[in-house]
């Protein structure tokens, strides 16, 4: 039996039929609204900027440790330079104030001001940025 004599449709007539004016641009058109790559870069710009867990809000709201504008650029500049070194947990000191950052998921795990770190002990880290 041949699909021509079927009755039935085949699939390059459904396409041309359902899909005709869809999808491709031709060639010297121009595409309306934002493109894939730039809703992309606004979520990778999102995702960059860092947090932090609840433990490290915890601690900070319990110190009433509260950061300026500058702090957190300052600790976001610190954990984009942990990454470009490959650091995955780093210390991150800005002022008087330090960071446990686990710097794949740019999340503050930690935070801790200068009477809390007298004993100037941190376990589990493998880099310090001090900014």
């Amino acid at each position: 039996m041949k699909v021509q004599d079927s009755g039935f449709l085949s699939l390059r007539q459904v396409q041309d039929q359902y899909l005709s004016g869809t999808g491709q641009l031709k060639k010297g058109q121009e595409r309306n609204g934002v493109s894939f790559q730039d809703i992309l870069n606004n979520k990778q710009e999102e995702t960059q900027t860092v947090r932090f867990s609840k433990h490290a809000a915890n601690r900070l709201a319990d110190r009433q440790i509260e950061l300026s504008r500058g702090q957190l650029d300052r600790l976001q500049e610190g954990t984009e330079k942990a990454q470009q070194k490959g650091i995955k947990e780093s210390l991150v000191l800005v002022d008087q104030l330090a960071f446990i950052v686990n710097v794949p998921s740019s999340t503050v795990v930690t935070a801790m001001d200068r009477q809390d770190a007298t004993e100037n002990i941190f376990t589990n880290i493998d880099g310090a940025v001090i900014i």
